[in-house]
C-alpha cells in the first residue's frame, strides 16, 4: 500500500492554494474547485472545495474543522523558514524546538486552522515511529 497524496477541504480553495503555494514555493495545478501541489519525493497534497468532497456524499468532510491531523514537512533549516514565515503565518503553535528525538521543529496553523510541521533532522537520522516527525 502507498500513500500518494493528502487532501484538505476548504470553503475557498483560491485562498488557500495561495497560502500552501508561498508556504511551499510550489505553483499548483487545477481549478478555482481543486488543485494539486506535486511534492519533491513522492508525495502530494491537494486542496479541494466542500462542494467537490460532496460528490462523495454529502457532508463527509467539514472545513476549517481539522483537530487531528498534523502536516509534516521535512525543511532544510527551521529556524530559517521561520523567519521567512513570519508575516505569512498568524498561528504559531510551536515556536522551533530541539525535539528528544534528533529534529528540530515548528508547528503553526494554515487559515484554516489545519495544523502544519516543519522539522529539521538535526542528529543524523530521526528516530522514526511510522514516518515525518515524531511530534
Amino acid at each position: 500500500m502507498k500513500l500518494t497524496q493528502s487532501r484538505i477541504v476548504t470553503q475557498d480553495v483560491p485562498s488557500l492554494a495561495g497560502f500552501y503555494q508561498e508556504l511551499t514555493g510550489i505553483i499548483p495545478d487545477g481549478s478555482d474547485e481543486y488543485v494539486e501541489f506535486n511534492i519533491a519525493g513522492g508525495g502530494g497534497l491537494a486542496i479541494c472545495s466542500k462542494r467537490s468532497a460532496d460528490i462523495f456524499g454529502g457532508g463527509v468532510a467539514v472545513p476549517a474543522a481539522n483537530h487531528s491531523m498534523i502536516l509534516d514537512f521535512e525543511v532544510n533549516n527551521v529556524d530559517k523558514e521561520r523567519i521567512r514565515l513570519k508575516n505569512l503565518i498568524q498561528d504559531f503553535v510551536l515556536e522551533p524546538t530541539n525535539q528528544p528525538w534528533g529534529n528540530r521543529s515548528m508547528i503553526f496553523r494554515d487559515p484554516d486552522g489545519n495544523l502544519i510541521n516543519f522539522y529539521t533532522v538535526i542528529h543524523g537520522e530521526p528516530r522514526k515511529c511510522s514516518g515525518g516527525d515524531r511530534q
